[in-house]
């Protein structure tokens, strides 16, 4: 089973709200994940991000893969670093 680390939308129109999830690669954006980790709220001034660190690198050390935005999001949040110092 091949796992992804991405986002999913819910929220109003015009009014985006985002759960970073784990879900399988095959499964659609908005469809089933296997766990939510954090959430990315990019309508506040500033931008509010919490992602569960433990529970991040627990994913990524088993696999799971960032899609793009997600990978962007763990580095700002300052896990992506913590996880490649960990593998060393």
């Amino acid at each position: 089973m091949a796992t992804k680390i991405r986002l999913c939308r819910i929220g109003a129109k015009k009014n985006p709200f985002y759960r970073m999830v784990i879900a399988e690669a095959k499964a659609p954006r908005d469809g089933r994940f296997i766990e939510q980790i954090g959430y990315y709220d990019p309508t506040k001034s500033p931008v509010v991000l919490n992602i569960d660190e433990d529970k991040a690198l627990k994913w990524l050390s088993t696999g799971a893969q960032p899609s793009n935005t997600a990978k962007s999001l763990l580095s700002q949040a300052g896990i992506l670093t913590k996880f490649h110092e960990s593998k060393n």
